[in-house]
């Protein structure tokens, strides 16, 4: 199937653009291959202090004729995603020598998680949180002793991290390998109904914590389709894991032998051997846009087009929300889960999840066939999944058909036309919004504005009941250089409920919400933000605003606007709690939110 034109005018575009930064970074990724595996210019000592506790393995890394394998693993049991990871070592070690090679962990990074923080302080380190794995992952990557690495992580900024650090480490084979998702629990809307309730003041604290418990209750990922479920199926779609690993629960005889599996792959993929594939030869401008054709196909979390533009730029490969925006209205929405649907991820996967949506889309000529991955070089080997035979993993072809058209559709009869991710543009600068679960009659919505300086006088301002009409909600001063741009689900409730009693709402701010934002429409990711002078920061109450997801305007319709001169905002309260003095020179150096919110690159 040829390529659909859009998708491919886009992947020139993004070439073009890309090309002097993309050229100077495959240049540094030569020069560190022709050098050869890295252990052989280390000392006599540098090795020993990098074998001395080695045990079995030291003999072996002494000889330096096998692969060893990097380790940069992002366990914690904070996060229940994580907490399967702790066992993971040893097994990898184990597979290692099973497949001629040795393991060893180079380095740990940390893990934050949102759901824990959201609403809190330390929500406004949880992004710049991807920077610092970035950091903490080139620290372990440093001792230059690795021929190929797995990357264990999966939630919503660890994987981002860690692509960053793969792509800086490009010369250096990668194989993400996944934890998967807990088994089902009480579904996500019922959770959902029981937050509105709590809302509202008719559900008991009591009665939400059962709700929250009986949603989140066991190892694995969180089961809806947020962060880093997302995170998920784009390693999938840009290459970066084996076929089908992304949904397969822990604990489980085929989650430990994808694993092994994964470990195998990660020594074959080697300078050492005759099918090397560096993490920077897969990590092109094709594999980039793979991962955004994914992103629409599945109405996945707006965090993405934060972390692909820094995903990218890692790898000298430059991306724009106009690129997002173009292959939105080039790719059909294809999957239903939750919150874009009543299923959760247990659900998709069983339905023919990763697997028969890239057949879809490859026959559709929606995605491009011939890149290079850790599989192979076709991304057809996505359109299969794994099967247990005795202990050995073998790949069989995908679905062809949906198992379950509730869940996942065809390209023919998808559940929308578009991916349901728009760029707004207007006066008020540049964002985004989701629309893939807001109800046709709300992807337009002109109200007055409501202005607010955090997430919390919004939510004081609904108990006190002063949200009598329709209301565009304003929160600014929400961005990465204000407060670090900390996610702001927890107003999803509230606004869910003033539109559940019939008034016309809509959220405009330059923080984010996350993949959980739900069916309320959210312009979001507003820039420039507030804290740099931007046109949100000249909004007055009463102004009227309008949102409009089907021109793609964001608009502030009040003479005079352009003139005003912009309020500021005492920040002084988030410099310091809960780590913030620490990340002071991550707010003051991060870059805007259409270039991904990156302070280091």
């Amino acid at each position: 199937m040829a390529l659909h034109p859009m998708i491919a005018t886009v992947t020139d575009r993004i070439r073009q653009r890309s090309q002097p930064t993309r050229s100077a970074y495959l240049d540094r990724l030569a020069k560190a291959a022709e050098a050869g595996p890295a252990r052989a210019h280390l000392s006599c000592s540098n090795q020993a202090h990098a074998y001395a506790a080695t045990g079995p393995d030291k003999a072996a890394m002494a000889q330096a004729r096998v692969p060893n394998i990097g380790i940069v693993t992002a366990y914690n049991d904070m996060l229940s995603a994580h907490q399967p990871f702790e066992t993971y070592p040893d097994r990898i070690r184990a597979a290692a020598r099973a497949a001629g090679a040795t393991a060893q962990v180079a380095g740990g990074v940390p893990a934050m998680c949102d759901g824990v923080t959201q609403g809190q302080p330390g929500m406004e380190l949880s992004l710049f949180s991807r920077d610092v794995i970035a950091l903490s992952a080139g620290v372990a990557m440093s001792h230059n002793c690795f021929d190929a690495a797995l990357w264990l992580g999966v939630c919503d900024k660890i994987v981002p991290g860690l692509v960053m650090a793969a792509a800086t480490f490009g010369h250096v084979p990668a194989v993400f390998v996944p934890a998967g998702p807990m088994t089902s629990g009480l579904p996500n809307d019922e959770k959902a109904k029981v937050r509105q309730r709590h809302a509202t003041g008719q559900a008991t604290r009591e009665e939400l914590m059962a709700a929250e418990m009986g949603s989140y209750h066991g190892p694995g990922t969180c089961t809806f389709y947020g962060t880093a479920n997302t995170n998920q199926m784009l390693m999938e779609f840009m290459g970066l894991h084996l076929p089908g690993a992304a949904f397969i629960n822990p604990g489980t005889p085929l989650r430990e032998s994808m694993t092994d599996a994964a470990v195998a792959r990660a020594a074959a993929i080697t300078a050492l051997g005759s099918d090397y594939r560096p993490a920077g030869r897969i990590l092109d401008e094709r594999a980039f846009v793979n991962g955004m054709v994914g992103l629409m196909a599945t109405g996945g979390s707006t965090n993405l087009v934060l972390h692909l533009p820094a995903m990218a730029r890692a790898a000298g490969v430059l991306l724009d929300l106009q690129d997002f925006a173009d292959i939105s209205a080039a790719v059909p929405l294809m999957a239903r889960v939750y919150p874009n649907g009543l299923a959760d991820v247990n659900h998709f996967h069983a339905a023919g999840g990763i697997a028969y949506l890239i057949s879809e889309l490859l026959d559709a000529g929606l995605l491009h066939e011939d890149v290079m991955t850790v599989a192979g070089d076709s991304l057809r080997a996505y359109a299969t999944e794994p099967k247990l035979h005795g202990d050995r993993v073998v790949w069989e072809p995908g679905p062809r058909a949906s198992l379950n058209e509730k869940i996942v559709r065809p390209v023919a009869t998808p559940f929308a036309a578009t991916g349901g991710m728009v760029q707004l543009a207007g006066n008020l600068g540049r964002a985004v919004v989701k629309v893939s679960s807001v109800p046709a009659d709300r992807h337009v919505i002109e109200a007055p504005a409501r202005v607010f300086h955090d997430q919390a006088a919004v939510k004081s301002a609904f108990q006190r009941g002063e949200f009598t009409a329709d209301v565009v909600v304003v929160v600014r001063f929400q961005g990465p250089r204000a407060n670090g741009m900390p996610e702001l689900h927890a107003l999803t409730p509230v606004l869910a409920v003033l539109q559940d009693r019939g008034y016309r709402v809509a959220l405009v701010t330059d923080g984010r919400m996350s993949g959980a934002s739900g069916k309320v429409p959210a312009a979001i990711h507003v820039s420039p933000e507030a804290a740099s002078g931007g046109p949100l920061a000249r909004v007055r109450d009463g102004d009227l605003i309008r949102v409009d997801a089907v021109t793609g305007r964001i608009e502030v319709l009040a003479e005079g606007f352009d003139d005003r001169d912009p309020v500021t905002a005492d920040l002084s309260g988030n410099s310091f709690g809960i780590g913030r003095e620490l990340f002071s020179l991550f707010r003051e150096n991060a870059g805007s939110s259409t270039d991904g919110a990156c302070a280091i690159l």
